[in-house]
């Protein structure tokens, strides 16, 4: 369970012991905010967490019908971090799995207050090639989640195909990669397809199809070719996946349960992509 808006919730000092008995006393004849659906009470240091059922009316502050006990000072934690956006599903699940099988009060940015409840979250597996680390790919997805724009509770699981560890798979006295960028050295004889250098050694080509292309269309003959295209390594299965692919130049593409992206891609277009795997959860 998570709020809407930290607006929805609101905080109440109390003197009374935060029991079920004292609490539903407590708030019996009171009326609240129209806004308010949950409150949080505090007693010293100990909280509780209630849902609020209001009678209907147009005024600015209704009287309170019933309440339902989500959590009392037991099975509740409260956490003051100024850092987490506390209407960001995601930065909640993910504070939340610190407490588990506890109820999580936070007071966040701008000394806003919300709680997270039992909340599900929804796996997301990003598979990039490093180096360079971290890959662009889970930054992007990091950014996306933070940037409000996605109102899920998404927690990414990173899947590194990491391209040094290919090498011994190499036979041929030298290897190629797609370009330089990643920043990789190595014992061998090293070339990178963008620089479109002449050989004086045979090569291991570690790369897509598209650069398999152009080194077949540059030196007119087949490498030897190590494959770590991030879309020819998803797994089967059913877990929404983002993988980056060169082939695509803007937005984004569905291969079933996977959704790729441009090399280049930008927050938008991760934003995009990702929006499009959880369709029942907007």
């Amino acid at each position: 369970m998570l709020p809407g808006h930290c607006k929805d919730v609101s905080l109440r000092d109390v003197d009374h012991k935060l029991t079920p008995e004292l609490i539903k006393e407590g708030m019996s004849g009171r009326k609240v905010y129209t806004r308010t659906d949950y409150m949080v009470l505090r007693r010293e240091e100990e909280y509780a967490v209630v849902a609020v059922h209001k009678k209907s009316g147009k005024e600015l502050f209704l009287p309170i019908e019933a309440i339902d006990i989500i959590s009392l000072p037991e099975n509740t934690v409260f956490v003051r971090d100024l850092s987490i956006d506390v209407i960001n599903p995601s930065a909640l699940l993910r504070l939340s799995k610190r407490y588990p099988e506890k109820t999580v009060v936070v007071e966040g940015m701008f000394n806003h207050l919300n709680f997270v409840h039992k909340l599900e979250g929804l796996p997301l597996r990003v598979i990039d090639d490093v180096p360079p680390s971290p890959s662009k790919l889970s930054v992007l997805v990091e950014m996306a989640l933070a940037s409000g724009f996605l109102d899920m509770p998404i927690i990414p699981e990173v899947v590194n195909l990491d391209i040094i560890s290919y090498l011994p798979q190499v036979r041929t006295e030298g290897v190629m990669f797609p370009c330089r960028v990643s920043g990789i050295k190595t014992e061998m004889p090293i070339y990178f397809l963008d620089d479109a250098p002449k050989l004086e050694h045979e090569v291991t080509l570690i790369g897509c199809h598209l650069s398999k292309r152009i080194f077949e269309s540059i030196y007119k003959k087949e490498p030897a070719f190590i494959n770590i295209c991030p879309l020819d390594h998803v797994p089967d299965g059913d877990v929404p996946t983002i993988v980056k692919c060169c082939k695509i130049k803007n937005g984004f593409r569905e291969e079933g349960n996977t959704r790729c992206v441009p090399w280049g891609a930008t927050v938008p277009e991760v934003v995009e992509a990702i929006k499009s795997l959880y369709p029942s959860a907007q």
